[in-house]
């Protein structure tokens, strides 16, 4: 996937050009990412999964055991129930790799799920009370203040 910057550049010697290295300094990293066709680096991406729900789980960390590179990462999370898992966050989405911390089984086949939220959710109702638990304290916030 390629998106042209603001100006079309000739071809040269046959292939398109997207962007002149001064568009690309103007670009965030996602949206060089986007521009460039280039895969996001999943150790970034990792770590945003992890702060967005480690409230609502035991634990949760990307870990430093299994080698995470541009487009894979692996985190081990700890359910409320104190089940353990090892997820493996790709451009498809997140899945179960492992049911140990820092171990991935190759026999186990399980389905990618698109968002962190629904890996969660088909994993752990202690997860999904959480969460409910804290959206309803948002609204109850919202409402408070009159918003």
């Amino acid at each position: 996937m390629s998106r042209k910057c603001s100006e079309e550049l000739p071809p040269e010697e046959g292939m398109e050009v997207d962007c002149t290295p001064e568009d690309l300094s103007r670009c965030s990293y996602e949206e060089r990412c986007v521009q460039l066709g280039e895969v996001k680096d999943m150790r970034l991406e990792a770590e945003a999964v992890v702060s967005d729900v480690l409230f609502a789980v035991t634990d949760m960390q990307v870990s430093r055991s299994l080698t995470s590179g541009l487009d894979v990462a692996y985190i081990n999370v700890e359910s409320r129930e104190g089940r353990r898992y090892c997820l493996e966050l790709t451009e498809a989405g997140l899945r179960v790799v492992g049911h140990v911390f820092d171990q991935v089984d190759e026999e186990l086949s399980s389905q990618y799920h698109e968002t962190v939220y629904s890996l969660l959710d088909s994993l752990s109702p202690g997860y999904r009370e959480a969460f409910g638990n804290a959206l309803l304290q948002r609204l109850e916030k919202l409402k408070q203040t009159g918003q």
